[in-house]
């Protein structure tokens, strides 16, 4: 297990019955790195990746 999986588990057992959208997620990430501008990359990262899901490697 890595030690972020801690974090995804417990994100899973409190908040995982809940209903959110992409506007929602975008503004806590957008939260997120108003108070932690050191992990401004790393969220940008993680926000592309999560927005080009779906795109084809052709695509990229």
């Amino acid at each position: 297990m890595y030690f972020t999986d801690r974090g995804i588990e417990e994100l899973q057992s409190r908040r995982g019955d809940e209903t959110v959208t992409l506007a929602w997620l975008a503004d806590r990430l957008g939260e997120f790195v108003d108070t932690n501008p050191e992990f401004e990359v790393q969220i940008e990262r993680f926000a592309t990746w999560l927005a080009r899901l779906d795109d084809d490697d052709d695509e990229v």
